[in-house]
């Protein structure tokens, strides 16, 4: 059974209305007391996923949940009552991680980290986005998924992915072969990058801006840093944590493409005479802007201000992270592995080559500008 009407319309299984004789309210009780089972479910095998992913930090806890989802689903698919929980886990709570990050983030940063990095960012993500669209295009990985590998490419890996997901509306095999294909890399990159930096001779502050620009999920990015120096490390987190921001314009540019292809699909199917009908509606800006995109920039504002004390910082993060944890663990087990099947090898291809092309835009990119 496909997960797509589950993933995109997790309420539609969810009682609200009231029934005659029980007091106002009650239906709606009901409803949640439903999504109980599928969300104890993903939070369970999250937290389990956390302790993994903290004795093997390369892995992480996130792909270790989606990895266990997707066993699960595959040796006993979760029954009709699991379902509802799962639909809003992989939704809701996927959308609140991405707030929650933003406590991650301060909008000076991008001040701090120097003008000298800014090319290579926004030239690595533009490389990425126009390869991810050309080389797809050339592979014949069409739709979704070629978007969502290109944004974890370019952006910050999961994350990236966890916040177009909904904007785009793709589905759990989807988000399931992205964020392996950018895993299966960034494991690479970890254990070659350094080697390159120091065959290319690169200082500390060159490989910082290499490695959080060239890989993607936060715990690569500290693992290849350090891996070449502490002083690498710091810069690379700050680069990083910057890189991050890009999620916001991207989601406004998907969600105003995403709107405009649904008016144009509506479009076709109306009566070709009704003049009326036909005519494009009013593309109100404020309305392709997702609530949890504001909430995520409100966030981050609000830690810019120092409203965020820093002491939290360090309890916010793994919250974001576990919540990232338990809405993949729900992605995964929504999984449709048939659909993974059709989708071939040809995604991998398009992750691999974008790798490639990215990780030789930042070296290019800081060889022009003069900070290799």
């Amino acid at each position: 059974m496909s997960s797509n009407q589950e993933v995109q319309e997790p309420r539609s299984s969810i009682p609200v209305h009231t029934v005659p004789g029980n007091p106002p309210g009650h239906g709606r009780w009901t409803g949640l007391t439903a999504l109980l089972p599928g969300l104890m479910l993903a939070v369970a095998i999250a937290a389990v996923a956390t302790v993994v992913g903290r004795r093997f930090p390369l892995v992480g806890g996130p792909v270790t949940g989606i990895v266990i989802g997707v066993v699960l689903a595959t040796l006993m698919p979760p029954g009709g009552r699991l379902r509802p929980g799962i639909a809003v886990a992989s939704k809701t709570v996927l959308q609140a991680s991405v707030v929650v990050l933003g406590s991650q983030l301060s909008l000076m940063q991008i001040v701090r980290v120097g003008v000298g990095s800014m090319p290579v960012m926004l030239g690595t993500l533009t490389v990425a986005l126009v390869a991810a669209y050309w080389i797809g295009r050339w592979l014949g990985v069409i739709g979704n998924l070629r978007t969502l590998i290109g944004v974890g490419t370019g952006i910050c890996g999961a994350s990236a992915i966890a916040a177009v997901t909904p904007v785009i509306g793709a589905v759990g095999a989807e988000v399931t072969y992205a964020i392996s294909t950018i895993f299966l890399f960034n494991v690479s990159a970890v254990l070659l990058f350094p080697t390159i930096g120091h065959l290319l001779g690169m200082s500390q502050h060159a490989f910082g801006l290499f490695a959080g620009t060239a890989v993607n999920d936060m715990s690569s990015v500290v693992a290849t840093a350090t891996t070449f120096g502490a002083e690498a490390a710091n810069y690379a987190v700050v680069v990083k944590l910057t890189r991050t921001l890009l999620i916001i314009p991207i989601c406004l540019g998907l969600a105003a493409l995403t709107a405009r292809n649904e008016r144009r699909a509506a479009a076709r199917v109306l009566v070709a005479s009704d003049v009326e009908a036909i005519r494009p509606p009013r593309v109100r800006v404020w309305r392709l802007v997702p609530p949890f995109l504001i909430g995520f920039l409100i966030v981050a504002a609000a830690n810019t201000l120092g409203l965020i004390p820093t002491a939290l910082h360090p309890a916010l993060s793994q919250v974001s992270v576990f919540l990232i944890t338990v809405a993949l663990t729900a992605i995964g087990l929504s999984t449709d592995l048939a659909g993974l099947r059709r989708a071939g090898h040809r995604p991998l291809l398009l992750g691999a080559s974008l790798w490639v092309v990215v990780s030789l835009a930042s070296l290019g990119l800081q060889r022009l500008t003069g900070t290799i």
